[in-house]
């Protein structure tokens, strides 16, 4: 900031500085115009050619010519893979014997002059050279067709870049400048004499053009002196924003490392839920299978019991490793979808009876709402069962004292809505929003100390938008809440899945 300060008061030093550092910049400004707009037609003449059809060859290019590619005179095809080299095809604006004076001084003196065979020779290059004592600029590039080498000529008309390009670029009336054109031995080519006592820039043309040069002065220098002035008055201001900067960046550090903090909380809370959930179906299964081991079991109807509940914490213990895979592929940005057409009543129904056996041991009854005639739609089947798994699974194990879960679909719009709705306390409205986030829970799930994982709605929500949907909850009344999540109805070209792996709100 000092260096600032310094600079900002050497007002004669930064005023001849400036006034150059513009011209210079002008100068590369105005090459730079006339290098874009030939290439900008070279590439529209490269996008209408077809190099494989000889019979209509530059049909296409003739047709918007004299809009597109004004300064273009002719196009030529060069086999050369033949010794000759001969030109194979040819469309000219303007045919007459000028074409094959052309076509002989390609053949004759120009190829000598080109990069042919080049590792990159197939991108697109210029020539300009003058030819008895004619000045000429040919853009061109190779292309392999049928094991064939065949190189692309656009003959531009260089009086007519001279007399209607450079009008159009470097018109006089420009108050800012003055421009003209010079060629190799500083012979004016276009423009007027510039006066000897300002400053005056030269630059060549880059890519096209690049015998002749462009030369630049200002005529506006006193205007470059007020802006200086200014410009100091904006560099002290810079540097009392620069500390304004510096303080907002601290106070954003501060709220980054709070968050980190806060997220490295809750994924040692995800892992401390996860451990409990993992251990306590793994408790039932070995005690009921060390009991069926023992022998010690007092009826065949005890053993099918002990049985079902295996299975059961098996299938549960399953599911919750399945969650936590598939949330980690989330988090890499790896999740993968396999989208086929199916009827989503069908797969919702599935998942359902994945959970019935588990319902009814806990005393709830699951109802269905299923619309009749529902569209197939393209879905990913065992994302939707696991999406519809979690949500009822949730009310299963937050609603207890509800009993009752009602799964619906339905057609909206364009979407197909999937609804799950559960008799239990309800979602605190401040809380409606963030649940959907990764490891989040409620205060009330988190004081009654109900297992979960906190990883089933942030991947809910995810699936959702794979769909091209969104998932959201609703309150009940006079209680409960309603989970919602859908899936668009059309084609997947129409829609883009979301494809962050930050499943947060």
């Amino acid at each position: 900031m000092g260096v600032m300060f310094r600079s900002s008061f050497q007002l004669e030093k930064l005023r001849e500085q400036s006034v150059v550092e513009a011209t210079l910049a002008l100068a590369n400004e105005r090459a730079d115009r006339l290098d874009k707009r030939i290439i900008e037609q070279d590439n529209a003449v490269k996008s209408l050619l077809d190099v494989g059809r000889r019979k209509d060859f530059g049909d296409q290019w003739l047709e918007v010519a004299g809009i597109q590619t004004p300064t273009i005179r002719a196009v030529l095809l060069v086999d050369l893979s033949s010794s000759s080299r001969e030109v194979v095809a040819f469309a000219s604006r303007a045919p007459g014997v000028e074409d094959e004076h052309f076509r002989r001084l390609l053949v004759g003196n120009m190829f000598s002059d080109m990069k042919l065979g080049a590792p990159d020779s197939d991108e697109l290059r210029h020539l300009h050279k003058t030819y008895k004592g004619q000045s000429y600029l040919v853009s061109h590039w190779e292309r392999e067709v049928a094991g064939r080498t065949y190189l692309v000529v656009l003959w531009h008309d260089v009086p007519r870049v001279i007399h209607e390009l450079f009008p159009s670029l470097y018109p006089e009336s420009d108050q800012q400048s003055r421009v003209n054109v010079v060629d190799a031995d500083g012979r004016i080519i276009y423009g007027p004499p510039l006066s000897r006592g300002g400053l005056t820039i030269g630059r060549q043309f880059e890519t096209t053009l690049y015998k002749w040069s462009l030369n630049v002065t200002m005529t506006s220098a006193e205007e470059l002196g007020a802006a200086v002035a200014r410009r100091r008055i904006v560099e002290i201001a810079l540097v009392s924003l620069s500390g304004l900067v510096v303080i907002a960046g601290v106070i954003v550090i501060l709220v980054a490392a709070a968050r980190e903090r806060n997220l490295s909380n809750l994924k040692s809370d995800f892992v401390a839920n996860v451990s409990h959930e993992l251990k306590t179906p793994l408790s039932l299964v070995r005690m009921f299978g060390e009991l069926l081991q023992s022998g010690r079991v007092e009826s065949d109807e005890k053993r099918d019991q002990y049985l079902r509940i295996i299975v059961s914490e098996s299938e549960r213990l399953g599911a919750l490793i399945e969650n936590v895979l598939d949330f980690a592929k989330v988090e890499r940005g790896k999740a993968a979808y396999e989208f086929v057409e199916c009827r989503p009543a069908e797969v919702v129904l599935r998942a359902i009876e994945v959970c019935r056996l588990r319902a009814e041991q806990e005393g709830f009854a699951i109802h269905t709402n299923l619309a009749t005639n529902l569209p197939s739609v393209q879905l990913d089947e065992r994302s939707i069962e696991i999406a519809v798994i979690n949500l009822v699974d949730n009310a299963l194990k937050y609603a207890a004292d509800g009993k009752q879960v009602t799964v619906s679909v339905r057609e909206v719009d364009a979407f197909i809505e999937i609804r799950v709705a559960d008799e239990g306390p309800g979602i605190l409205p401040e809380e409606r929003k963030r649940i959907f986030e990764r490891f989040v829970r409620g205060k009330e799930t988190a004081q009654k100390r109900t297992r979960g994982s906190g990883i089933g709605l942030a991947l809910v929500k995810h699936i959702a938008e794979a769909h091209g949907g969104k998932a959201w909850v609703e309150p009940r009344e006079p209680r409960g809440s309603t989970f919602l999540f859908t899936i668009s109805t059309k084609n997947r070209q129409d829609w883009s899945p979301t494809p962050s792996p930050d499943v947060s709100a």
